[in-house]
Order: C-alpha cells, then structure tokens, then sequence
C-alpha cells in the first residue's frame, strides 16, 4: 500500500511538470515566444469603451470624417503583418537584432532619463513584469528613440495602417515590454498603435479633460489604486488591443498604456 502511495505521488509529480512544461510552451509558441508567467501578471483587461470597427467597412472618407479629429477607434483586420509578426518573435528577435543597441526610457510622463543597452541585455536583465512597488521613474523599458537607420530592415517589412491624414506622414516607434509596464498619461500628435505580440490596454481621455495622476507613478498603479475611487463621469475610455488589432487616437488626446503580458508592438506617430 505504501509503495502504491508512492509511485502514486512520483507519476502524479512527473505529470504536472509535463503539463507545466508543454502549456509554457504552447504559450510561448502563441506569444512568439514571449512567454509570461500568468502569476506574475497583475492587471487584466477591462471593459471596451471604444468603438470597434472592421477595416473592411471602415473607408477612409469615413475614417477622416468620423473619427480622424475627433475620437479614438479600434480597427481590426486593417493590415497583413503576418511576416513581421515572424521576424518579431523572440528568438529570431534575438539572434537577428540581440546585439543591437537601443534607447531605453523611463516609464513616467516625461521619459526624460535615458539608457543605453543591447536588445538580448535588455531581455536577459532589465525586461520583466511590473510590481505595485515601482515607480515609473524607476522602471525602463523599450518604446520608441529607436534610430531608423539602424532599424530600417525591420521597419520595411512592416505594412502600416491603411488609413491617412492630409498633409501628415508617419515616423515608426517600435518597442518590446514586460508584463505591467505603460506610459502613464500623456498626449502629443494623432497616431496609430498596433500590438503584434501580447495584449495593450489603452486609457484616453479627449484634450478638454485632464486626468488626475501623478507623473512619476506607473500606469500599473493608478489602475489599481485610482481608478476604482474615479466618479463614473471621470472614467476615461478604456480598451485593450490584441494581435494585430489597431488603435487610432486623434491629436492631443491624453493617453496612458498597460502591456498586460509580455508585448511587441509598434506605433506610427503622425505629423
């Protein structure tokens, strides 16, 4: 009986690491291999507050009409990135662009300090989930000051929103970020922003209403600390983006961003 216990317990042990071995790896392989330890994320995704269209139905008369100066919209299936979306997986990610140097930054409203390190450096070392207890001035992460020269051969492949403002072209910022990690709210140009690996969400508020936060407190923070104590009035449109989902936000519109798990993403500012 004793020996049955026992070979009970060892098959039982070997069986949960066998399932905790395969469903990482399925996760990593749906995430390109950017891989989250699910206990390690903190926040989940909200309420969509945003209207969501489909690019099929969406022209862009109708675009510029109704939503390019006044309000943000969701848009799926508006482009064809599946190629991208293979150099953008981690471990060709990697092994292509690892010893590339990139321009991390702050995660507080300003951005204003600067690091410098290697991408493989950046995802061995620095990249990892968001805690309650950082500040933003204290966290680092990759999302944007990239140098076009440098990362041409990446940005060619990528196919970029369909839809155009008059007299405005787009520059690529490009990015990679652990779980919990965001820009707390700022605002400048209109602009677009696709997740190619993980999920986003977006907070935004139009330019006449300026939202309650503090500059150098993560975006992590005040979801769970501030918003739950907001008046319904103040609640800010909220929804999160998903692979290969699009978000369009029209000029000076305040904006703050939470990478749920582990995200790639890329946004054209326009100008």
């Amino acid at each position: 009986m004793v020996q049955s216990s026992r070979t009970l317990l060892c098959l039982t042990t070997i069986f949960l690491a066998i399932f905790n071995f395969i469903n990482e790896n399925v996760a990593s392989s749906i995430n390109g291999g950017w891989y989250t330890d699910e206990k390690l994320i903190l926040a989940t995704p909200g309420p969509c507050t945003v209207e969501v269209r489909d690019a099929a139905s969406l022209s862009q008369r109708e675009f510029i009409e109704r939503y390019a100066y006044t309000k943000p919209v969701i848009i799926q299936h508006a482009t064809d990135n599946k190629e991208f979306h293979k150099i953008c997986e981690k471990d060709p990610m990697l092994q292509k662009y690892g010893s590339k140097k990139i321009r991390l930054s702050s995660a507080n409203t300003h951005s204003y300090d600067k690091r410098d390190v290697t991408l493989k450096y950046y995802v061995e070392h620095v990249m990892k989930p968001q805690t309650l207890d950082m500040l933003g001035n204290e966290t680092f992460y990759w999302f944007g000051d990239n140098n076009y020269t440098e990362w041409e051969e990446l940005f060619k492949q990528y196919n970029p929103p369909p839809y155009k403002l008059p007299r405005m072209t787009g520059a690529y910022s490009f990015g990679v970020a652990g779980a919990g990690t965001g820009v707390p709210f700022h605002f400048h140009g209109p602009g677009f922003g696709e997740v190619i690996f993980g999920r986003k969400r977006w907070f935004l508020y139009p330019p006449e209403k300026t939202p309650s936060f503090h500059p150098n407190r993560t975006t992590l923070q005040w979801l769970m600390e501030d918003y739950p104590k907001l008046h319904p009035q103040d609640f800010p449109l909220d929804c999160t983006i998903n692979q290969g989902e699009i978000i369009y936000f029209p000029d000076r519109w305040w904006h703050g961003t939470l990478n749920i798990d582990t995200s790639v993403f890329i946004s054209t500012f326009l100008g």
